[in-house]
């Protein structure tokens, strides 16, 4: 039934190379029919931006499998990466047909930087085989087909940098072999899916316009890379964070998130921990000596005392909170030997530091203690948003310490 379906399709297929395509039929022969149109329709719907010549080898009088960016099994195309990969390359310019759905073995699609406008084709929701697709720094506009949760093969979606908008599909959220996800510098509005993927490592959805709450067991906790920066998300996240002890990044700044940050958070093994100009509060007690190079905690309502445990980190941002005290004598040492570089904690509370007038501070090292209850001990040179006023009225600390 299936090979006298076909057979009308091929005698066809014959007859438009014999007219059109004058080339040795016996080459081409070698890839399925309904893959050679494909590749004809996706071709006619792009073009080389000046300086490209990624479509020199689509000569379609030869076999379509020796293509540019194509490769073949079984008669078929399994691989499709559109554009000259390499750095600085430039890209396509044109549209995605909706033909791409008919290569139905593709398990791979990608496409280089370019100028690619119109939406992304509904028909990617037929290519059932797929395992990757990366279609970034485009001009990609229009809704994330809902279809692609189909691809229950999918391990990696990546559609950053591009002009989508709409929610992120809650089918894209059950895919359960997905590993990494990037939709990161769109206009994607709306709550995040639920989850279900085990294996998911990466997430990245920064700068967007995302928000809603992010319940405790909304992320899987093989994230290994989770950044949510630049969105409108709330909400306490503190349950949901002790969950994720495999992170090695993390990157929630520039949203409105509440609550306390969990102590446990600072023995993950995290590289760079990023909670900056949120609406975290209450004390930051690390359980132990913390390991993370750089810990940014600026902009948010925390209070209470420095932990010494944060002593240990190289590059530390605490200003613009509620601290109040005196700064622990082994910050002071550790930023003396050099073991600080980045030692930010201006505009707080703070009344006090045990350092001596005349000390030197090595030159790879920065401090800023201005605009806090105490007159600074050293002249540093700190950032330009810091102000002029070196100390905080005495009516704001009288009445903070009342």
């Amino acid at each position: 039934m299936a090979n006298s379906h076909r057979a009308p399709l091929l005698c066809s297929f014959m007859l438009f190379c014999m007219l059109h395509c004058n080339f040795n039929f016996h080459a081409s022969a070698m890839l399925d029919p309904l893959d050679f149109l494909a590749l004809q329709s996706i071709k006619k719907a792009l073009k080389d931006m000046p300086g490209s010549n990624f479509f020199a080898s689509w000569d379609f009088t030869s076999d379509p499998c020796n293509f540019a960016g194509v490769s073949c099994q079984s008669n078929h195309v399994v691989t499709l990466n559109l554009g000259d990969p390499r750095a600085g390359s430039p890209g396509l310019i044109g549209r995605l047909d909706l033909s791409i759905g008919k290569l139905y073995a593709l398990t791979e699609f990608s496409v280089v930087p370019g100028r690619i406008y119109g939406s992304l084709p509904a028909t990617l929701s037929q290519l059932r085989n797929l395992r990757f697709l990366a279609v970034s720094r485009n001009l990609i506009s229009g809704q994330i087909p809902a279809g692609l949760g189909s691809l229950r093969k999918l391990r990696t979606l990546d559609l950053s940098y591009n002009q989508l908008t709409g929610q992120i599909p809650r089918p894209i959220g059950t895919l359960p072999a997905l590993s990494n996800l990037i939709l990161c510098h769109n206009r994607l509005t709306g709550p995040l899916p639920f989850f279900l993927s085990r294996t998911l490592t990466r997430l990245d959805l920064k700068h967007n316009a995302l928000s809603g709450w992010l319940g405790a067991n909304s992320l899987p906790p093989s994230l290994q890379y989770l950044s949510l920066s630049w969105n409108r998300l709330s909400g306490p996240v503190d349950r949901l964070l002790i969950r994720l002890d495999q992170l090695n990044y993390l990157d929630l700044s520039l949203n409105q998130f509440t609550g306390k940050i969990p102590g446990r958070l600072f023995t993950f093994p995290i590289t760079s921990l990023q909670l900056q100009r949120n609406l975290f509060s209450g004390h930051v007690e690390p359980v132990s000596r913390v390991s993370i190079t750089t810990v940014d905690l600026s902009y948010n309502k925390l209070s209470g005392p420095i932990s010494p445990f944060l002593s240990s980190v190289q590059n530390v941002y605490l200003n613009n909170n509620e601290f109040s005290g005196r700064v622990p004598a082994c910050f002071v040492q550790r930023l003396l030997s050099a073991s600080i570089q980045i030692l930010y904690l201006q505009h707080n509370y703070l009344t006090g530091i045990e350092m001596n007038p005349t000390a030197e501070i090595p030159l790879s090292s920065s401090l800023c203690l201005q605009y806090n209850c105490m007159v600074p001990p050293v002249q540093t040179p700190c950032p330009l948003k810091a102000g002029k006023q070196k100390t905080r009225p005495r009516q704001q600390c009288n009445q903070w310490r009342g």
